[in-house]
């Protein structure tokens, strides 16, 4: 499945409020989203299903958030340039993204659904005040899973690691 090959480094940013106000309005390019958009016309095409203008517009919304974000989230967003996009439509086509390998569906102990870009794997620290969701990765941390995998003779095919906690702004001890 295809998955954006961008550097871990332009994956830092993981919520809009982390970014200075006059920055939370980030689009990206369209055409850097053309691997994208190829790979959902061909999983369409394979699968007998329309290439619709709202689905490219879901497409193009998603890509360009970077941030964990509610199917009702991206429905605000949508709407605002494409009004008769409906919320059926858009929860429908983040499954479809699921199904082509663009996004990844999350669930945090809010119960809210998420949505990510696809990309390198990561890890998550959540505030439970604030909801704000930190991505980091820690080859020590993957070292010491595979090494106890090893020890158990378990092969993992997959895992999720979220730490629940305060963020430094939510903090009592501050």
């Amino acid at each position: 499945m295809p998955s954006r090959t961008l550097p871990r480094s332009f994956w830092k940013i993981s919520e809009a409020r982390d970014l200075p106000l006059r920055d939370r309005s980030i689009k990206v390019d369209t055409m850097s989203n053309e691997v994208e958009r190829r790979a959902l016309a061909r999983y369409l095409e394979e699968h007998n299903l329309k290439q619709t203008k709202q689905r490219e517009a879901i497409l193009e919304a998603f890509l360009g958030v970077r941030r964990h974000v509610t199917s009702e989230e991206l429905y605000q967003m949508v709407r605002e340039e494409h009004p008769h996009v409906g919320y059926t439509t858009v929860y429908r086509t983040m499954k479809l993204l699921c199904d082509v390998g663009l996004a990844n569906e999350r669930r945090f102990d809010d119960g809210a659904t998420r949505y990510e870009v696809e990309h390198e794997h990561h890890d998550h620290l959540v505030c439970t005040r604030c909801g704000k969701i930190i991505e980091f990765d820690s080859e020590m941390i993957e070292s010491a899973q595979e090494r106890i995998a090893k020890g158990y003779d378990f092969r993992v095919l997959r895992h999720r690691h979220e730490l629940y906690g305060h963020c430094a702004s939510c903090r009592d001890d501050r």
